[in-house]
């Protein structure tokens, strides 16, 4: 898939996504509600220009989603049908005061898939499964949509992320 393919099905999706209900939530966020709709949702967002994001490496347990932290919000699925779930992201940067990227993981397997970029495991999963993180999809976290802070991704590990979308998006990497 070229970048330009990319952005324009995010792109579609973005717009598709204005036409759709409340977002029906399930699992944990459904009892927590954060992340899932209004202001705070978390939201796909179409992958800014190379200029357009500077990735960092800055976790600070202090409540807020910072650079290189694994996070739990809400996070809608790729059909974009309303429905969501709460899952872990990373946080790779910030977009605004209020509101930072973040691509999502999972732990459904994706070798061999040049989208998914496979980390290990760690504390952000309680059953110690593996985790793979899509960078594919970009994501906007609001500081009050994050259901909890998990852990922060070692820098190795998230350098690897780093440079994944580097090669597919040409963004900075500062520090």
């Amino acid at each position: 898939m070229t970048q330009r393919q990319g952005f324009l099905g995010a792109l579609s999706r973005l717009l598709r996504r204005r036409t759709r209900a409340t977002p029906q939530v399930s699992g944990a966020a459904a009892l927590s509600g954060q992340g899932a709709s209004g202001d705070v949702a978390t939201v796909e967002v179409a992958p800014p220009r190379r200029d357009g994001l500077q990735i960092s490496y800055a976790p600070d347990r202090d409540g807020a989603p910072d650079a290189g932290e694994i996070v739990w919000t809400w996070v809608p699925y790729a059909e974009n049908d309303g429905r969501g779930k709460d899952r872990p992201v990373l946080i790779i940067g910030r977009q605004n005061a209020e509101r930072a990227f973040a691509v999502r993981l999972t732990s459904k397997p994706h070798d061999g898939d040049r989208d998914f970029l496979n980390i290990g495991t760690g504390p952000w999963d309680s059953q110690g499964r593996e985790s793979w993180v899509d960078i594919e999809q970009l994501y906007s976290v609001h500081t009050d949509g994050m259901r909890r802070e998990a852990s922060a991704l070692d820098r190795k590990r998230f350098s690897g992320v780093v440079a994944a979308l580097h090669r597919r998006y040409g963004w900075a990497v500062d520090g």
